[in-house]
């Protein structure tokens, strides 16, 4: 069983930015720096290609945590931000770039989506045990996905679907689906908000239509902005769906 080891800490307009490890995985804990206990914990994923530090992750971390008093866990992906790459992650990145034509560039994406999946839903899943051992967060402390775009929504439809601490989730659009993500869509039974960027010249918008009919809660709503496939927006969507439903 990996510990949570604290690599860093500092303290900046009431919010405790913490580095840490569990295992070889790396991570960034966002507190209150004073807070009740068992405060509602957010997991937020990193799109693909970024980090657990990106700027629009970390804005919306510190809002969570000063707005809402939440606390806030990001880890990199495998093959991504401050982890190394196998010679996988490389063969893909390549074929990215290589990728004659639409057809090719959708099937490398939705192979590697499965191999990070497979590998990223275990490690949320020990980093999640080793939070729930620290005394300021606890195992009461209810539990919610946020933030997954793109990639954050390949690893965390089926992290959703996995794990019942999991108790509400915001997924969102940016990736293309397959087999796999609708068969955990249909495992998952907690409330969702699912965020559209309607101008994806990626994914259509057919396919992000049926992942969420997919989605097997009887409580989902869909929100959509014009954007393309990196610029994904969070205009007009229910601003309390996460304190709502985990206070």
């Amino acid at each position: 069983m990996d510990s949570l080891c604290f690599t860093s800490e500092t303290t900046s307009d009431g919010v405790v930015e913490r580095g840490f490890t569990v295992g070889d995985v790396p991570g960034v804990l966002w507190s209150p720096v004073s807070g009740p206990a068992s405060a509602p914990v957010v997991l937020m994923g990193h799109g693909g290609g970024l980090h657990k530090k990106t700027p629009a992750l970390v804005a919306r971390a510190r809002d969570a945590v000063t707005r809402q008093g939440f606390s806030v866990v990001a880890i990199d992906a495998p093959g991504h931000g401050d982890r190394p790459r196998t010679a996988e992650d490389e063969r893909v990145r390549a074929e990215f770039r290589q990728a004659p034509d639409r057809d090719r560039f959708r099937s490398v994406s939705i192979a590697y989506a499965r191999s990070l999946a497979e590998r990223a839903v275990p490690e949320w899943r020990s980093t999640l045990d080793a939070l729930q051992r620290l005394p300021g967060i606890g195992r009461d402390a209810p539990i919610g996905y946020g933030g997954g775009i793109s990639l954050g929504t390949a690893i965390g439809i089926p992290l959703t679907a996995a794990d019942p601490r999991i108790s509400a989730a915001i997924f969102g659009g940016g990736f293309f689906v397959y087999d796999e993500l609708l068969a955990a869509a249909r495992r998952i039974t907690v409330p969702v908000q699912f965020l559209l960027p309607w101008d994806d010249e990626h994914v259509d918008r057919q396919s992000c239509f049926a992942l969420f009919d997919a989605f097997a809660t009887a409580e989902k709503t869909l929100h959509a902005n014009p954007g393309d496939h990196r610029t994904i927006r969070w205009i007009g969507i229910d601003e309390g769906f996460l304190a709502r439903h985990l206070n």
